[in-house]
């Protein structure tokens, strides 16, 4: 099984390519100067499951999957649309 430290080297890797692969090539992004930042993750059932942002202030985020029985990782990109506020009275 992958560590914490391997895992968030790969995502990191796997964001910044995605990145390069889906922004607009007339952007001129410095895609080595983005910051990405790891900001959470769990282990579950043999799978690690991350949380991570970037210096891009575009509203996205991603959360990284590596399956360790099947030796894959999966990255998916997410907008915050909307955040409703809930008041809870105990």
């Amino acid at each position: 099984m992958l560590g914490t430290d391997e895992f968030v080297r790969i995502a990191k890797q796997a964001i910044r390519d995605m990145l390069k692969e889906t922004t607009d090539p007339t952007d001129k992004i410095d895609y080595d100067s983005i910051e990405i930042y790891f900001v959470t993750c769990t282990f579950v059932l043999g799978s690690i499951k991350g949380m991570f942002s970037t210096s891009i202030q575009d509203g996205k985020y991603y959360e990284v999957t590596y399956n360790n029985d099947t030796h894959e990782m999966y990255v998916d990109m997410y907008v915050k649309v909307r955040q409703n506020k809930l008041v809870i009275r105990k």
